[in-house]
Formats: structure tokens, sequence, C-alpha cells
């Protein structure tokens, strides 16, 4: 009997991680960049690596204005950064080489799984082509009706409505919530033609890659079906992701639609009237779960909502996407082992399909470790900086951990330690527990025995 160790190359899961930093250390020299600010001096560092970090991990909290500071070139930096952070660092190269070479070797494959954790390997090329047209189609749809509505009905140029419908749509599509107004979507509370293509990419990017491509390969196998060809298999049904994520995501939408019109009808929306204000309702109910955006004011929310949006932005939306948060299965899973738990069933299962108990393991790991981590950055936070309301600081490092960037307004305003925390949440939030602790593990052990079985009391 022994124990063995084995040293094995790069891990994927390491990879994935370098792969994040690097990009972010590029980011914050490029933001730091005199022809990325509009005075020509330059972001100090601490403020350029927040905004990278913010934008890679899809975030949207920062410390500095946006279109204030940043000039054309550095909102040109963090819109990259954004696109490159939403699709992936493995699947971006892994479309690089498929191009190059025409086919997707096995360690890209592995690569690219690890970096979507969801994703089985022989399934990351179709997702990843299905990916990329869908994300294509998203984006430039939403760019073209952003752009036309805000060249007619607010006198923009060409040009400026052109970046204004890119830059935004590249933000809502992949969660982040940077926007190129200072006071985020709140000028644009009452348009429908610019809150309305906005939530739906919101809503769209949120579901997560695998479920698009998923859905993606069933319209195209229902359009053959239309067109009278002849199918080799049936289409299979959805499966348990697709079918959890579906069903919760309007469940999550109208529980925050309801808590926003319960606390907020003559609170934060008593300013507007009539349609306007459903319409905020409504997109206050989209951009908690993983976006950032807001179109009326945070800071004068009831702490109620504040709280309901605090769990809103901690469960994030699908797995393997733009989402941050626990997401959507990992709570589903929580759940179904739960209820088999009280039912004394042997088994954890959802939709008439059992769960391996190494999964129920893995959600039960991202949940407890996303609660450590967030209890441990409020506490953090609150010590190097106690005179913020301890609402306001579980607020802002919920939103760090879940990658979601809302804010109460107090981000910029805090000590540079506690920015540095947000820093580290937000990292943490986009890469995942399992895929950081797994990349900080360079040593596997296999042992070549068993531990005895013990039953200790639980509860």
């Amino acid at each position: 009997m022994h124990k063995r160790k084995v040293r094995r190359a790069i891990k994927p899961a390491r990879l994935v991680a370098l792969g994040f930093a690097a990009i972010i250390v590029a980011g914050t020299l490029g933001l730091m960049s005199p022809l990325a600010t509009n005075s020509g001096h330059g972001t100090p560092f601490l403020a350029a690596l927040f905004t990278a970090t913010s934008a890679v991990t899809m975030t949207g909290l920062a410390v500095v204005d946006t279109p204030v500071h940043y000039s054309v070139v550095g909102q040109g930096i963090i819109a990259a950064l954004i696109q490159v952070g939403g699709f992936g660092i493995m699947a971006m190269a892994s479309l690089v080489g498929m191009v190059i070479t025409g086919r997707l070797g096995l360690r890209t494959m592995v690569n690219t799984a690890a970096e979507g954790r969801a994703l089985a390997t022989g399934e990351v090329r179709r997702t990843l082509m299905a990916t990329l047209k869908v994300t294509a189609v998203v984006e430039i749809a939403t760019a073209v009706v952003l752009a036309v509505r805000h060249h007619q009905g607010y006198g923009d140029s060409v040009a400026g409505a052109a970046w204004f419908g890119v830059f935004h749509s590249i933000s809502a599509f992949n969660n982040a919530g940077f926007a190129l107004q200072s006071d985020s979507l709140t000028s644009f509370v009452g348009d429908v033609w610019i809150i309305a293509p906005i939530s739906c990419a919101i809503i769209i990017g949120g579901l997560g890659f695998p479920l698009l491509a998923e859905l993606f390969r069933r319209v195209k196998l229902q359009n053959r079906l239309h067109r009278g060809k002849e199918l080799v298999a049936r289409p299979a049904p959805l499966s348990v992701t697709a079918r959890t994520t579906l069903f919760a995501t309007p469940v999550l939408l109208l529980v925050m639609f309801l808590a926003v019109c319960l606390w907020e009808w003559n609170g934060a929306l008593a300013h507007l009237h009539g349609p306007d204000k459903l319409l905020a309702a409504v997109f206050q109910a989209v951009t908690p779960r993983t976006a950032g955006f807001n179109s009326v004011d945070f800071g004068e929310f009831h702490p109620a909502t504040l709280l309901v949006t605090d769990m809103m932005m901690f469960t994030g939306a699908g797995s393997a996407g733009t989402a941050g948060g626990v997401k959507i299965t990992t709570l589903a899973v929580l759940l179904a082992a739960m209820l088999a738990e009280f039912r004394g069933e042997r088994w954890t299962s959802i939709a008439k399909r059992r769960i391996e108990p190494a999964v129920v393991r893995q959600a039960l790991t991202v949940f407890a470790f996303s609660c450590f981590a967030v209890a441990i950055g409020v506490l953090a936070v609150m010590t190097l900086d106690p005179h913020f309301a301890t609402d306001r600081i579980i607020f802002e490092v919920v939103s760090a951990f879940g990658t979601t960037g809302l804010s109460t307004g107090i981000t910029a305003n805090l000590s540079a330690g506690s920015q540095g925390v947000l820093i580290m949440l937000m990292f943490l939030g986009r890469l995942g527990p399992i895929t950081l602790v797994a990349s900080l593990t360079s040593i596997y052990s296999a042992r070549g025995y068993e531990y005895p079985v013990e039953r200790p009391f639980i509860g």
C-alpha cells in the first residue's frame, strides 16, 4: 500500500486561469496608455487593473467614469476585453486554431472543455461553432437596433450611433454592464427601443453557451424537417441543464420583478409614470442576475430589494456562459438532493434523470466555497472601510463575486485595499471555484487503499 504521486503537464484548468490573468495584465497595460484616456495622462495602475479585471470577468464595476475618463481607444480596449472574456480565452484560441489548421486537436478540446466546465470533450467543436453563430447574430442584431435608435431618436452622428450600438451590444450579450453613459442606462429608462434589445441580449447571453448550442442544433433540425429532408435521427430530448435553465430563468425574472414592484413602486420608481414605471421594473428584474446595467439608481433601493438582488446576483444564470454566480443548475442539483433526502430516496434526480453523486458533491463544493468567499470578502471590506453601511458592502461584494456589476455607488469611494478585494472576487467569480482550485493543484494523488467507513451524526 502506498501513495503514488504523478506530476503532469500544465493542467487545463491552470491554463485557463493563466489565460485570463494574461489578458487582464495586457488589458491593464493598454488602459494605462495615454491614448486610452481623454486627458492623455493615462490611468493609474489600480484603476486600470480594476477596469481590466471587471471587463474580462464581465462584471461592470468601475472606479472611474468610463465615458468621461476613457477615450474611444480606451473604450475599444474595454469592449475587446469583454468580448474575449465572454467568449472565453480557450474558445478564442480554439477558433483561431480551427481557422488555421481546419481541425480541433484533442488537447485544445480538453482545455476548452475545462474552461466551459459543463462541456464534454466531444461537444466542444459543435458548441464552439454554434456559439459563434449565435453570438454574431445576437450582437449584430442588437447593435443595429441600438444604433438606428440612437441616431434617429437622439441625433447622434452615424459613427457615434454605430459605436453606441456595437459597444452596448457586446456589453449586453456578454452580461458585462459597461455603458457609455455616466448614469448607465438611466437616461433611457422609458425608451423601449433601447431597453428591450439590451434586455433580450442579456437574457440570451445568460442562458449559457451549451444551452444556446443545443437550441441552435434543434432549430436546424426542425428546419430540415419543415423542408422535408430526411434526418438520420430524431432530435434528442432537451438535456437536464437546458430544461432546468429554461424553467428557472422566467421564474427568477418574475420573482425579481415582483420584488421591485413591491418595494420600489412608490420608492425608487415613484418619479416614473405609466409604461415607463413598468418598463423600469422589468429591466431591473432582468439585469441583477448577471448584467449590471441599471435604468434607476440602486442606491435609492429599499434594503429588502437589495437583499433580493443579492440573492439573484449570487444565483447567476446558465452554466458555461457569460454569467457569474453559482449558476442555476448548481442550486437545482442541491434542491433536488434536499428533496431526495426528505423523501428518503437513494438517488438524486431531476426531470426523470438520475444525478451522479459526484455532480452533487461538485454542486455542494461550488455553493459552500462561494458562500465562504463572499463571507470573507464582506468581512475584509467591512474591516478596511467600516464607515460604509453593511447592506451596501454586502451588495458590492456579491456583485463582484457574481460578476454582475451593479453598485449602490460606493465602489469608487472604497479604499485601495477594498478595491483589491473586489478584484480578487471578480477573478474568482469568473473562473469558478472548481476551476480555480484545480488550477492551483499541481500534484495528483491516487490512493491505493480505502479508509474505513463511519457515519457521523448530522444535524
